[in-house]
């Protein structure tokens, strides 16, 4: 099994003011260089999907693809993109994680590769939530491309909505002090980063 991993930072970034929040900085890093640095040596490579300026990106020194349709159609159409380089390269899944969420686990691979399915999503569970699930952090087949491009034409947006229509589990991972995919929208969540990130380097 050979793993293609792709980071998803393909969003509009809307609630950040029209700024690309993948490039906003955390602990003088950029958001996508932490979830970078979560996800090498996780899988056999690593792309990044995005639908903004390719060239923001060159300093990373990784394949850059953009949505394989085009209308910002949201994550899913993120992870086709995906899909279809792992397939043009011969890779049988593909990891995708979310660029604004840098601190998500490193043993993610790992764990969703045990017992898989078709689809593996990640879950937290706490005292409070026993239901959190996050599906842009995901372990695909890449067999199910052009079942996905199928979807994405007949106007299915929520990644929720692929995922129960195939074999998929989902993966706990507790939360604890933070959760792990706690990812920033808002200019209160960058805020809210640095205090996890400050209490993670303690």
């Amino acid at each position: 099994m050979s793993v293609l991993g792709v980071i998803l930072a393909g969003g509009l970034s809307t609630r950040m003011r029209g700024k690309n929040k993948s490039l906003m900085p955390l602990a003088s890093l950029p958001l996508i260089e932490h979830a970078l640095n979560r996800l090498i040596g996780q899988v056999d490579r690593i792309i990044i999907n995005t639908n903004g300026n390719h060239s923001d990106f060159d300093r990373f020194g990784l394949p850059i693809v953009s949505d394989s349709i085009d209308g910002f159609l949201g994550p899913l159409s993120g992870i086709l993109a995906g899909m279809d380089y792992a397939a043009e390269c011969g890779y049988s899944h593909l990891l995708t994680v979310a660029a604004d969420t840098p601190f998500f686990p490193d043993d993610l691979c790992q764990r969703l590769l045990i017992d898989c399915y078709e689809i593996n999503i990640a879950k937290t569970e706490s005292l409070v939530d026993q239901h959190n699930l996050h599906p842009t952090f995901g372990l695909w087949d890449v067999g199910l491309r052009e079942s996905l491009r199928a979807a994405l034409m007949s106007d299915m947006r929520k990644v929720m909505a692929f995922v129960k229509k195939h074999e998929w589990r989902s993966i706990t991972w507790i939360k604890k002090d933070y959760d792990p995919f706690f990812n920033v929208n808002t200019p209160e969540d960058m805020e809210n980063a640095k205090i996890i990130f400050t209490g993670i380097k303690k």
